[in-house]
């Protein structure tokens, strides 16, 4: 028989009304649909139709004037699970302020919710805002952060595999509703938690949700070769992303992973145009209507530089090293890295970072993306893209009408969806219930 060939994974990313800094105010755009769940109900449905794997939602923990996304992740994607399907429902939530308790009981419900279509982003925080959201008078250090999400996702796999599948038996002859002996309580005692269990709602359709991360620190990198199925990664250009992805999938071999059991998906900005010529107009057009204070005011929490002394049109300013940060060290890298690489002013680099915020952006034709995208697919800079369209729904739909025609005549992206589960749809396999298989090993 021969084999299946590779296709993409495609993820979009839902933020706002777009993706790029200026979004809420190009053409036709009504901002105050951010607040209206039927806008993104919308959105989500359009990304079904083009058959894409899931739609993901990312969350911040402290307020700015110029932040996106308002609603809280699990109850967004539940409105949003009630419009669809097939699409998978991934959502952010932090390791560093919250519980693992809470956290594996929101998920699971998601995951029934959703038939088995619930995926998490875990994240450890990067901004140092968020402590004071919760009661602390500092943000937790670079280090101690992913010491805690280590051995939070020990706590939460464990709560999760703290029912058996076959535990529940609603045998009305006897009157057993559950078979208490494959419910265990996990006696989880930690550095950071000690978590009795067992959780309180069975084992969900998927075994857990997917298991997304989005690091790319040397730390972030480690923990997602331990735990992460999905990992959301942030490259600029292809070399480097041939680099990351070869490095996290040798660290995989250590915990007794193979490389199929993750995707790497690198976000992409996409700005189409019928011609290249009118791409280029349409990203002049939207840079235009940048407000350089929203954008100054990023680049100053990012690097812990106060950018409004410096001249918008002058170099960058001398910066600290990266291990000095102990914010969102990846980002500061790329956007440090691009502006010393094309010796950019403070202007210039808030204008490349726009539409992506680091992220690789490319401005063409349909063909011209599909082409850029294959590249990077083919030659294992990736496993397939978070897609993150500049403007909503404009280009979202603009990409599912264009580009992923184009990829699929390629053959390389699904005509229709493979299974009923976003790990079905994703390649990946149900998680065996790591009690169940100890008791088995016996």
């Amino acid at each position: 028989m021969a084999e299946m060939k590779r296709q993409m994974s495609l993820n979009c990313f839902l933020f706002g009304m777009g993706h790029h800094e200026a979004a809420w105010r190009f053409r036709d755009a009504d901002p105050q649909q951010m607040m209206d769940i039927k806008y993104f109900q919308r959105l989500a449905q359009i990304a079904e139709e083009a058959k894409f794997d899931s739609v993901f939602l990312a969350d911040g923990l402290s307020g700015g004037k110029s932040f996106s996304n308002f609603f809280e992740p699990l109850t967004f994607l539940s409105s949003i699970a009630s419009v669809t399907k097939h699409i998978g429902l991934i959502g952010t939530v932090s390791t560093t302020y919250t519980e693992p308790y809470n956290l594996a009981r929101y998920f699971a419900s998601l995951d029934y919710i959703s038939k088995g279509r619930a995926g998490w982003n875990i994240v450890t925080t990067g901004s140092e805002d968020a402590a004071y959201n919760f009661n602390k008078n500092s943000h937790l250090e670079h280090v101690k952060r992913y010491e805690r999400a280590n051995e939070f996702l020990e706590v939460t796999t464990a709560l999760w595999d703290s029912w058996e599948d076959e535990a529940l038996t609603f045998d009305k002859s006897s009157g057993d509703f559950a078979d208490s002996s494959k419910i265990r309580e996990i006696h989880h005692v930690g550095p950071a938690f000690q978590v009795k269990g067992p959780l309180n709602i069975p084992r969900s359709p998927q075994g857990y949700p997917v298991l997304v991360q989005a690091g790319s620190s040397p730390s972030g990198r480690e923990f997602g070769a331990r735990f992460a199925e999905v990992i959301y990664t942030m490259q600029s250009n292809i070399e480097e992303a041939r680099q990351f992805y070869k490095d996290v999938k040798a660290r995989l071999l250590k915990y007794g992973r193979s490389g199929d059991q993750m995707k790497i998906l690198p976000g992409v900005a996409v700005i189409l145009g019928e011609t290249e010529s009118e791409a280029r107009e349409k990203e002049q057009e939207l840079n235009a209507l940048i407000n350089p204070e929203i954008g100054l005011r990023r680049l100053s929490a990012l690097t812990g530089v106060d950018m409004f002394s410096y001249p918008l049109d002058g170099p960058m300013p001398e910066l600290p090293d990266a291990e000095q940060i102990n914010g969102q060290r990846t980002k500061y890298k790329i956007f440090v890295d691009l502006a010393k690489r094309e010796n950019l002013t403070i202007r210039q680099l808030l204008h490349r970072t726009a539409a992506g915020r680091g992220d690789f952006t490319i401005v063409g034709t349909a063909a011209q993306v599909a082409d850029q995208l294959e590249e990077w697919f083919l030659t294992r800079a990736c496993d397939g893209f978070n897609i993150m369209p500049p403007y909503f729904p404009g280009g979202l739909e603009e990409f599912s009408q264009k580009v992923i025609p184009e990829l699929q005549r390629r053959g390389l992206f699904r005509t229709e969806y493979t299974g009923s589960t976003l790990r079905e749809n994703l390649g990946l396999s149900r998680p065996v219930n790591q009690f169940a298989a100890a008791v088995a090993e016996r």
